[in-house]
């Protein structure tokens, strides 16, 4: 079998700030609460801030098992539309922050100067403290 090394592109930080967190309970897929995104800032080769108010995760906690499901909607500095959606898991045996949270962001944008992002899947890295996130998100090549 061939080698194909991965090489991970600095793709943006992000920066989230979260509401207070909305507890659904225990139900079928485990206990849910719901994280909105109040506000969001990318810097980098994708720089823009947070459009809209639908962005949110909707988080499910398995035991010490984190699985996360977030959707935003992104406009760059210079006028594109963009869709991020990531799925992740954080080890929660710690609390929340505790451990790092793990992502794997997608894109789609219909704006031609930013086309190159519906193919990116990137790779991301966060630390939760409170009701604040960053993140360093990578490009998978």
């Amino acid at each position: 079998m061939r080698h194909m090394p991965i090489e991970l592109v600095p793709l943006c930080e992000v920066d989230v700030t979260l509401a207070e967190p909305i507890l659904v309970g225990e139900g079928a897929a485990g206990l849910r609460l719901v994280g909105e995104v109040i506000a969001a800032r990318a810097t980098g080769r994708l720089t823009g801030s947070l459009r809209g108010n639908a962005a949110a995760d909707w988080l499910v906690l398995h035991g010490t098992v984190a699985s996360l499901d977030v959707r935003v909607t992104m406009e760059t500095d210079d006028g594109a539309v963009v869709f991020a959606q990531y799925n992740g898991r954080m080890d929660m045996s710690e609390g929340f922050g505790g451990k790092p949270v793990y992502v794997a962001p997608r894109f789609e944008t219909g704006d031609p100067r930013y086309a190159w992002l519906n193919l990116v899947q990137a790779v991301g890295k966060g630390r939760l403290d409170g009701t604040q996130l960053h993140y360093e998100w990578y490009e998978v090549r």
